[in-house]
């Protein structure tokens, strides 16, 4: 089976996307394990123009820094086309994949959380910040 791969923002254009990389493991209260998809776990915020950022969890704030990849990678989508041929009475299909976004770097946070005294930080719009949420499919 073939699988074409193709680029419709252009190999300039194309964005650009980062991998959280945490040591340890997020899991979800119970009462969100069935909405998973777009759930937000934290925010992420690069405090001044150095490479450095923040991850807030909860009462939790991790420390890390923006390392690139050896190899870069796809972030590709799925598409699935109906094609004309029939083979008896089954109809094949044929699978497309889309690239959405390349990744270059990772930002690795690989020291221990530090605790949160105050209230966590209410997710707004601050300069230099992003909400980070949950993917699946």
């Amino acid at each position: 089976m073939q699988i074409q791969v193709k680029c419709s923002c252009g190999e300039e254009k194309c964005p650009e996307w980062a991998i959280l990389e945490l040591q340890g493991v997020v899991e979800a209260q119970p009462s969100f394990k069935d909405r998973l998809e777009n759930l937000q776990i934290g925010i992420l915020c690069r405090p001044s123009s150095q490479e450095n950022y923040t991850f807030t969890v909860g009462y939790h704030e991790l420390t890390g820094s923006k390392v690139p990849l050896k190899k870069p990678m796809l972030v590709l989508k799925k598409i699935k086309l109906d094609s004309e041929e029939k083979k008896g009475d089954i109809s094949s299909s044929r699978v497309e994949l889309d690239v959405i976004g390349i990744i270059r770097q990772r930002i690795l946070f690989k020291t221990r959380p530090k605790a949160l005294i105050s209230k966590p930080q209410p997710i707004g719009k601050e300069k230099g910040s992003a909400a980070v949420s949950s993917m699946s499919n």
